[in-house]
């Protein structure tokens, strides 16, 4: 019943059903629907399913271990500056990664903090927001009003992430790109690799000039502490 309940409130974009916490989370197995939720590996399953509330945080750290990009699709990522820089700057490897996944106060989404070390300068922060909202019942929010709905599938590899549309919100106006003015199909793979990791790929490619960005980073679960420990 539980997820009959989120899915209702996917379909009627209202605020999130409170699933029992046995249940954690139950907005990602509702998208991808029973029996693609059930071939995920437990891993996981566990990490979508975390219940995220006021104050609490999900951090995973790894490396980023092989990058290619494009000219264009180095031109692409420097102009999205402008919206906060969603798109890897460079195509550094073996530099360190962070990822950071918090409630999101406002939508009852989830804010992910990304954090890309570099060779030089600072490391590279990409903020985003993913709500559980829009035509595809899932919609990243970047910067500047731009937003990415998204698709959601599964298999015992784990969880993609792929492009539906782009589109503009400002306000209560909004505006759906058109594909020609789109920056290409986008696809985040979150694959399991057992013992507590994981891949996180991304990958943009467009219709005419083909495979603009392509990253992998490694990440692991972070350690769990005994309950009743402390840091003294």
């Amino acid at each position: 019943m539980a997820v009959f309940a989120a899915r209702a409130w996917v379909a009627a974009h209202d605020a999130p059903t409170v699933a029992p916490a046995s249940l954690g989370d139950v907005r990602f197995r509702a998208l991808l629907g029973a029996a693609a939720w059930a071939a995920l590996p437990a891993a996981v399953r566990a990490r979508f399913a975390k219940r995220l509330g006021p104050g609490v945080a999900v951090t995973y750290v790894g490396e980023v271990v092989a990058c290619r990009m494009a000219v264009a699709g180095w031109l692409l990522a420097q102009l999205a500056r402008a919206i906060g820089a969603p798109l890897p700057l460079g195509c550094d490897t073996g530099v360190p990664a962070v990822v950071s996944v918090t409630e999101d106060g406002e939508s009852g989404g989830q804010v992910w903090t990304r954090l890309y070390g570099r060779r030089r300068g600072f490391p590279q922060a990409i903020h985003s927001a993913k709500r559980f909202a829009g035509p595809t019942g899932l919609e990243e929010y970047l910067g500047g009003g731009f937003g990415i709905a998204l698709s959601v599938s599964g298999d015992a590899s784990g969880i993609r992430f792929t492009s539906d549309h782009y589109f503009l919100a400002l306000g209560r106006w909004r505006l759906r790109l058109p594909a020609w003015l789109a920056p290409g199909r986008l696809t985040i793979d979150h694959q399991d690799r057992g013992d507590g990791g994981f891949a996180f790929t991304l990958a943009l490619e467009h219709r005419w000039f083909g495979d603009l960005i392509h990253q992998t980073c490694l990440f692991r679960d972070a350690p769990q502490r005994p309950k009743g420990s402390n840091d003294d």
